[in-house]
């Protein structure tokens, strides 16, 4: 299914940005949580006073709220820091991101307007890449900037590196795995200061001055798939981290783009790899144009658009029955689920269900993996 018509855009006031924030920075909280709390409460700032009850029903006797003061601090800070936040819907928000399952609701944007460009593709590979990989970086990212593909890629060394320093005239944009005023790695401060003086842009979705973890690069892939229409992978070893970038923009209905390499090096074993289990061979751009044709209205699920009309004052912590939740507990386990098959199971309407997750979640017994499942977290 095809999203033929135009998405509406969101514009928060200033107190609305703040209660989105503070919501998303509070504890235990992803972006599916944060959904699903704007569609139980009806808005942030109601999502805010009931948080803590709901916290309490799942197990989790204090909760930490992030309060009014740090998320100020941290609205300030990206003013210092010449950036914005940007909330998922509004104008600047990356075209295809916002499709994804579990788009963040908030980005830290920081540079030009080539976040709106529908025509973007990803770029990622080895950061040991060879000279030989290097340049084939640089040409893929020439050639599509060329014919106006912006580039994304990850700011690491090596393959992104090449393809970003390509691109720098014809847009490029940045993803973070840390904090947008983090830099990693570091000595690529003055490749990311040409990427903003050239009009791109770098985005993240962690706090300011978060340091990544290497459970947060993962995360940062899923974005770099997520805002382009195809992924192009060279250099990427057995267990690289693109291959994680490729699982992504498989799950997200991206077309995957594999340029092959000798079998005698160790660095195309992946990229090899994936053209075994399908993925498009690609010699050179003009195959990636070829199969990007057309893709700016890409075949994704419809952007079920996030906002807040009015608050509504009838939203509560509404209590579903005892034996309902111990039902839900008891049905869950360390084997991921799938939301209607809970539902059906425990045959409660699914309302009464998302509450009770809503409540596991925040009191961090409840884990959420890709296509709506679901398990407990045991221990």
């Amino acid at each position: 299914m095809s999203t033929n018509q135009p998405d509406k855009t969101l514009c928060l006031t200033e107190d609305q940005r703040l209660a989105w924030l503070r919501l998303i920075r509070s504890e235990n909280i992803g972006p599916a949580t944060f959904r699903d709390l704007l569609d139980h409460a009806g808005s942030a700032e109601r999502a805010l006073e009931i948080l803590p009850a709901l916290s309490r029903r799942g197990g989790k006797r204090s909760y930490r709220l992030c309060t009014e003061q740090d998320a100020l601090d941290e609205l300030e800070a990206h003013r210092r820091f010449g950036a914005r936040l940007v909330a998922l819907g509004e104008a600047d928000y990356p075209t295809h991101l916002k499709h994804i399952d579990g788009p963040p609701p908030m980005l830290s944007i920081k540079g030009g307007k080539v976040t709106a460009n529908p025509r973007m593709a990803a770029i990622v590979g080895a950061r040991n890449a060879s000279l030989s990989g290097r340049k084939l970086a640089a040409g893929f990212a020439r050639d599509l900037g060329a014919h106006g593909i912006a580039i994304a890629s990850g700011l690491a060394r090596g393959i992104d590196a090449a393809a970003h320093e390509a691109a720098l005239q014809t847009g490029t944009l940045a993803v973070f795995a840390g904090g947008l005023n983090v830099l990693y790695p570091p000595e690529h401060g003055r490749l990311l200061a040409a990427i903003l003086d050239a009009g791109g842009a770098a985005i993240s979705e962690m706090p300011f001055g978060w340091k990544p973890r290497g459970r947060d690069f993962p995360r940062r892939n899923r974005l770099i798939s997520g805002v382009s229409v195809g992924v192009v992978v060279i250099e990427a070893a057995k267990r690289s981290g693109s291959l994680h970038t490729a699982r992504y923009a498989l799950e997200q209905n991206r077309d995957i783009y594999a340029v092959p390499g000798s079998p005698l090096d160790p660095r195309s074993e992946g990229a090899n790899g994936l053209i075994r289990q399908g993925a498009i061979l690609a010699r050179s751009a003009q195959d990636v144009l070829e199969g990007m044709a057309g893709h700016t209205g890409l075949a994704l699920p419809l952007f079920r658009g996030l906002s807040e009309p009015v608050q509504r004052q009838d939203a509560d912590p509404d209590e579903p029955v005892d034996a309902t939740r111990s039902r839900i507990i008891e049905a869950l386990g360390p084997a991921p689920m799938e939301l209607d098959e809970l539902i059906r199971f425990v045959e409660a309407d699914a309302r009464t269900v998302s509450v009770v997750l809503l409540e596991l979640e925040l009191a961090g017994r409840l884990e959420r993996h890709a296509g709506h499942r679901v398990s407990l977290v045991m221990g």
